[in-house]
């Protein structure tokens, strides 16, 4: 009875106490992973007789009204579905009135209210004139109680984008000889310009841009940022901003020297050194403007707000005490709610400062964007929107309240992860994002889009359920923890509609059915992975049962390119580090018959001319002689597929052999910190590219 109880009340506050795993096969939750996991949801599960105080707490009459209500508005007036929502909530043949406040302050109501009779269905919204898109406030009264809601009123779905073609590159690793010896936004818009103008690409996908740690060590990771609310200073390109010029010639001759050698740099990435070099050139600018007026930045920091503030004193006070990490700091300036201690006049000059650089930055990227659109793109930069931030991060001192405490985002196990995966992000609130509105996260969306044609979300599944995995415990022992994804993915479409956006979600992996579907009703687009994309066999599925609406790519991040992965090398890797969960001759034989099925098909479509089993001899001898045919032969595949976006990584354009990102590993392998080189592994420069494209495999595009 007491499991009984227990698995009553997870399933109340949508905690799943069973799941199946990627093999099919059912499994059950164990009972402490539950109590722990509904404990950071702020309900006592910690007894018998603690589950069932909560299961008569949650059989009490609450509020009528959930805190935040979204509707999608259809073709027609809204009226429909705001009426529809209000009756599952109401019921029908109970007196009520109802007013919605809109966003314009103009108050909609009922020409007139009567009491319900047993002839007549009681109509709250009756004869209520058309709500309009946006977010509303709803006010229901009976009697002598008043509920409030939130009302947002979303578009039923976003259009399609246009059937077009990208490059995805991991910016940072796209180096010109300029940019300080990481990648940065004018790299950014010159990428996007040339690809548009001279190659005919629709757009380029990039990696979070998030921001990272403002003192040293600055983590490599763009999926593990410190806010995901606002951009890294690391990608801006100093020489862009206007203060520069305003120099002394010392200091500009001195700061030229500093990024050519930050550039000539060889092996791999040097964030702390670059952030280092790019935080005094920053300094010596800002304290030319610093005793300035300007009505364009004191607009930015309105317009940004209570966020803005927040952030920029975290980074004042992370600077102060050493560490970004708040857990670490004197427990006076733990709780950002404190005004008192944590917005003391000493942090008020750096505050200022950090919150000019995401002024600088908010000037860079809409100058990223208008490069795209100007070189004939149909749909500009995509920014990418990692799926959590760190326990000690900006985010989850800002947003202390909405995150769970003792948790962290992770993964089942699966083909690729065998052992499962923690990426010790803390995961939202489900019941305090509603009652907040879904502010942080519609802010955070917001922000990514105010300057791209569109966002990719990292790991789809965070708008319907993650896995929770308690702290201490195997990622193997996480559950799932729904979400609201109608909420959610209204929230997505409606900031998406406002700056004619495209949405895309990375559907890869243990992804309910549903959630593609509902992804698929509402215009968001899903991703159509290569390597993924078998029947019910376990087949390769021809191009013409590919999924239309969907990013359409070879390969992810968290694979080698193209090349590393014919050969194998995530096999060997993966060995040598021992994330192997099978023997190593089963892994190999397993990669070997599945990419034998790739080649074959590949023949089959009049992609590859050579005899699939000549190819894979030639691969198992260590010969590179097919690589590129094999890698043209690919991206003609997904040509014939009805993708409305297809990606050609820039690595794979190259010939670049090397993973950015082996899951499963932080030191072990040098995730994150690789820079764009060709297949002998010499560093390609983007202004090379530029010039002379001749290092590009061609006809991909």
């Amino acid at each position: 009875m007491a499991d009984e109880e227990l698995n009553t009340l997870s399933g109340l506050h949508g905690v799943a106490t069973r799941y199946t795993d990627w093999r099919g096969r059912g499994v059950d939750v164990p009972p402490g992973t539950l109590v722990a996991v509904l404990a950071a949801l702020g309900v006592d599960a910690s007894s018998p007789a603690a589950v069932r105080a909560e299961l008569e707490r949650a059989r009490e009459p609450g509020c009528a009204l959930p805190p935040t209500i979204v509707v999608r508005r259809g073709s027609g007036p809204a009226t429909g579905p705001v009426l529809a929502e209000l009756r599952r909530h109401l019921g029908s043949g109970e007196e009520a009135e109802v007013d919605i406040e809109t966003s314009t302050a103009e108050v909609l109501t009922p020409p007139s209210r009567h009491t319900p009779s047993t002839e007549r269905r009681f109509e709250p919204l009756a004869g209520l004139a058309d709500v309009p898109p946006g977010w509303h406030h709803l006010r229901v009264r009976r009697g002598r109680r008043t509920d409030h809601a939130r009302l947002l009123v979303a578009p039923a779905a976003l259009r399609p984008p246009p059937r077009t073609w990208g490059f995805t590159a991991q910016l940072y690793s796209v180096r010109s000889r300029a940019s300080w010896g990481l990648g940065d936004l004018r790299d950014l818009a010159d990428l996007a310009a040339w690809s548009g103008r001279d190659l005919g690409a629709g757009f380029v996908l990039v990696n979070p841009l998030h921001a990272t740690e403002p003192v040293p060590p600055v983590g490599p990771s763009p999926y593990s940022p410190m806010s995901r609310r606002f951009p890294s200073p690391l990608y801006l390109r100093v020489e862009d901003m206007p203060e520069y010029a305003e120099l002394p010639a010392g200091d500009r001759e001195r700061f030229a020297v500093l990024a050519a050698a930050l550039s000539a740099r060889e092996g791999l990435l040097d964030r702390n050194a670059v952030w280092a070099a790019k935080l005094e050139a920053f300094e010596a600018m800002h304290r030319l403007r610093r005793e300035r007026g300007d009505a364009d930045f004191e607009e930015f920091r309105r317009r940004e707000g209570a966020a803005l503030d927040g952030y920029a004193t975290w980074c004042a006070i992370s600077e102060e005490q050493g560490t970004a990490d708040w857990r670490r700091w004197p427990s006076s300036l733990r709780d950002a709610r404190d005004h008192g201690a944590v917005d003391a006049p000493r942090h008020h000059a750096r505050a200022a400062f950090h919150a000019w650089l995401q002024w600088r930055l908010d000037g860079q990227l809409a100058a990223a964007q208008r490069a795209a659109r100007d070189a004939g793109m149909r749909v500009g930069i995509v920014h990418d929107l990692a799926v959590g931030v760190p326990h000690g991060s900006a985010d989850a001192w800002m947003y202390r309240d909405t995150l769970a405490p003792g948790m962290s985002v992770g993964a089942p196990p699966d083909e690729f992860n065998q052992r499962g995966q923690d990426w010790g992000q803390q995961p939202w609130r489900p019941g305090t994002m509603a009652r907040d509105g879904y502010r942080p996260f519609r802010e955070m969306a917001a922000s990514a889009l105010r300057h791209a044609g569109g966002i990719r979300l990292d790991h789809a599944m965070q708008v319907s359920r993650l896995w929770w995995v308690p702290e201490g415990a195997s990622p193997a022992d996480g559950t799932y923890v729904r979400y609201d994804r109608d909420a959610l993915l209204g929230c997505l479409i409606w900031e998406a509609a406002r700056f004619g956006a495209v949405v895309v979600g990375e559907d890869l992996g243990t992804v309910e059915p549903e959630v593609r579907e509902s992804m698929a009703d509402r215009g968001v687009l899903g991703t159509s992975l290569l390597w993924f994309e078998r029947d019910g066999r376990g087949r390769p599925k021809p191009p013409d049962r590919w999924r239309e609406l969907s990013l359409a790519t070879v390969g992810t991040h968290d694979m080698p390119p193209i090349t590393g992965f014919v050969h194998g090398d995530h096999i060997a890797l993966r060995d040598r580090l021992g994330l192997l969960t099978r023997p190593l001759a089963e892994e190999a034989e397993d990669h070997h018959r599945q990419l034998g099925d790739w080649l074959a098909l590949l023949h089959t479509e009049k992609l590859l001319t050579t005899p699939p089993a000549e190819i894979m001899q030639a691969l198992a001898d260590g010969s590179t002689a097919y690589d590129e045919l094999i890698v043209t032969a690919l991206h003609g595949f997904l040509a014939r597929t009805p993708a409305r976006l297809r990606g050609i990584s820039l690595a794979d354009a190259v010939g670049e052999r090397r993973t950015q990102n082996q899951p499963g590993t932080t030191d072990e392998y040098p995730n994150w910190r690789v820079p764009l080189a060709g297949p002998d592994g010499r560093p390609i420069f983007l202004d090379d590219l530029l010039s002379d494209p001749a290092s590009l495999i061609r006809g991909l595009w």
